[in-house]
């Protein structure tokens, strides 16, 4: 098998020739740029320019002579940044962080001492919501030509290598996006008691994204999509972020319409990140065609791996948590440890395929070498069918 058919069988619920490999095929299954050079070092890589992919996230471009040792099975096409946008780094007047100002106006700072990641500190649509405000906050023009410069030629790239392909999202989920823009403690206050109002901003974001994913379709026509990446956080460790019943009523219905978009414009299977706790709604995410489900954090509370397999594992794909990051992968953490989680994840999620290996979320800056090659080490030993 080819790392292409490798892919397709695990997506289609098939046993390939063993567990597929994930890294940097998304925004939250790559690699912190710190963690990165390390292991580049201690594989005797040379040190090549460091790209940065994910500015938010600081993660790294993985080079193709990495990708190519560990037989990294998948790669992605994203959008980039319109070119009316320019990323503009500031200093905050204390000099502790640098900061910056998204293209949705969102503000995001990162320590300038140890900083990993760059965080939310300003929101455009803090305090008071109406109507008015929401028609008059203009989101960036999701079809806007230069977001896809080079794009085609990378896909092509991409299939040509026989690896498998996965668009990337233009931006975070419409639930996240409703949260960034106005703020959590307005958003939260404003999902309970002015519904109506935070409907109306939902359905403005999954117009700006379906207007993407449109432009994407064009441009990558006769192309072979295998995957489209979705997002949208609502869980944290010990269970939802909102009611089952108010995801039910503002926020399913939505995303069943972007995913039905997909569905009926290609071959693609729907990935959808999601972090935390999200065992109370998979059965419904699954009813609004959710295919792959990410990142599998299966340390949250209810979020066991052999017991998702055994209740989802015929009707979704499992891609992600190959390797607990919160309790057995950082510098806390030996490699023997490494490897006995890695097992374990392996004998609970790989049967029956429905199984792409990735760790839980992104590797982060923290994590040893010696870690990472031991998580590696074992999918390549136990990770065969």
């Amino acid at each position: 098998m080819n790392a292409r058919e490798r892919v397709l069988a695990a997506i289609n619920h098939r046993e390939p020739d063993r567990v597929p490999f994930d890294l940097n095929g998304t925004v939250v299954t790559g690699i912190q740029a710190k963690a990165y050079q390390k292991l580049r070092a201690y594989l005797g890589l040379p040190q090549e320019a460091l790209v940065i992919s994910d500015i938010f996230q600081q993660l790294a471009q993985v080079d193709d002579d990495l990708m190519d040792l560990l037989g990294v099975d998948v790669r992605s096409v994203s959008p980039r940044s319109s070119a009316h946008y320019q990323v503009r780094l500031s200093e905050s007047p204390d000099g502790k962080y640098s900061h910056l100002y998204d293209e949705y106006q969102i503000g995001w700072r990162m320590p300038k001492q140890d900083g990993m990641y760059y965080d939310m500190f300003d929101h455009p649509l803090l305090g008071t919501l109406s109507e008015a405000r929401i028609d008059a906050y203009q989101l960036p023009d999701p079809q806007d030509p230069s977001r896809f410069v080079g794009m085609r030629e990378a896909a092509e790239k991409i299939v040509a290598e026989g690896r498998a392909l996965i668009v990337g999202n233009i931006y975070a989920g419409i639930f996240e996006m409703y949260m960034w823009t106005h703020g959590f403690k307005d958003g939260y206050a404003d999902w309970a008691a002015e519904p109506a109002l935070a409907s109306k901003m939902l359905a403005k974001y999954r117009d700006f994204h379906l207007g993407y994913l449109e432009k994407v379709f064009e441009v990558l026509q006769g192309i072979p999509i295998d995957v489209v990446h979705m997002a949208d956080d609502i869980a944290g460790q010990q269970g939802l972020l909102i009611s089952p019943r108010s995801y039910r009523k503002l926020l399913k219905p939505l995303h069943k319409e972007m995913f039905d978009y997909i569905h009926a414009r290609s071959q693609a299977k729907v990935f959808i990140h999601s972090c935390g706790a999200i065992r109370p709604v998979i059965a419904d995410m699954i009813e609004s065609g959710v295919d792959i489900l990410n990142p599998v954090q299966v340390n949250a509370k209810d979020m066991d791996s052999a017991e998702l397999k055994r209740e989802f594992g015929r009707d979704v794909v499992f891609w992600g948590g190959g390797v607990d990051t919160q309790e057995a992968f950082d510098e806390r953490h030996t490699p023997d440890e490494v490897r006995a989680d890695v097992r374990r994840r392996l004998e609970d999620l790989m049967p029956g395929g429905g199984f792409v290996f990735a760790t839980v979320h992104n590797i982060q800056g923290n994590v040893p070498p010696e870690n990472i090659m031991a998580m590696w080490e074992t999918l390549r030993e136990f990770g065969k069918y």
